[in-house]
């Protein structure tokens, strides 16, 4: 399944490089809102939220009422995933907040999101920036991996999200091995993202059994949809 991404910044529809370079940013929401309303799910991430430099709830509550969402950036307290829920979305994406300092799960905080909100409504986020999960807006590491991580994540979500950050809107392709490893380490939903760039491709990762988010790729026309 392809999953389109919006990705807000600065009250604006952007494209960034490993996170990092804005490429390309639009301001007609009405356009990608009607664009993407024949899919099944969109994911919504709020970038001010995630890099700690103020929100843009306002937007994120106006699509997530029009467009089936899962939504993520700086959701670190189960209120905040309550308000993010109530506003209309169907998952909240869970990243920073599952991980301490130390380079461990935050397992308390995990079970006890689960059970305030349930696990269904729990999409753990694992980025990745060279092979190891990277926190904060992707603005820091710590020293743990996907392959220690989802193991310890399994009960307390529906699905896990792996973001290859290092391939992030580059649009080289995605690590297919990874993809692959991956899938044999969760029973839930796996969904990849980083570097996505044809149909081809999204299909391919559809026979792994993972589900792909695509932005750059969709914004450049480079993959019609």
């Amino acid at each position: 399944m392809l999953i389109p991404s919006i990705d807000l910044l600065g009250g604006r529809i952007v494209q960034l490089v490993q996170g990092e370079k804005l490429r390309l940013a639009f301001d007609d929401f009405e356009y990608w809102i009607e664009k993407f309303s024949r899919f099944p799910l969109v994911q919504l991430i709020d970038l001010d939220a995630a890099m700690r430099q103020g929100d843009n709830s306002e937007l994120v509550a106006q699509i997530a009422k029009r467009l089936p969402v899962q939504a993520g950036g700086g959701i670190h307290s189960i209120d905040r995933a309550r308000q993010v829920l109530d506003a209309g979305a169907q998952r909240v994406i869970i990243g920073s907040a599952l991980f301490s300092e130390h380079g461990t799960v935050n397992a308390t905080f995990a079970a006890n999101l689960a059970n305030a909100i349930t696990a269904d409504c729990i999409v753990a986020g694992i980025d990745t920036k060279n092979g190891r999960i990277a926190v904060k807006g992707w603005k820091a590491q710590v020293a743990l991996t996907p392959d220690e991580a989802i193991p310890q994540l399994e009960a307390h979500a529906s699905a896990f999200l792996y973001t290859h950050v290092d391939g992030e809107g580059l649009m080289q392709g995605f690590p297919i091995e990874t993809a692959a490893r991956l899938r044999k380490l969760t029973k839930r939903q796996l969904i990849v993202a980083g570097g996505i760039r044809s149909q081809q491709e999204v299909d391919a990762l559809d026979s792994l059994g993972a589900d792909a988010v695509v932005g750059m790729a969709v914004y450049t026309e480079l993959l019609a949809v």
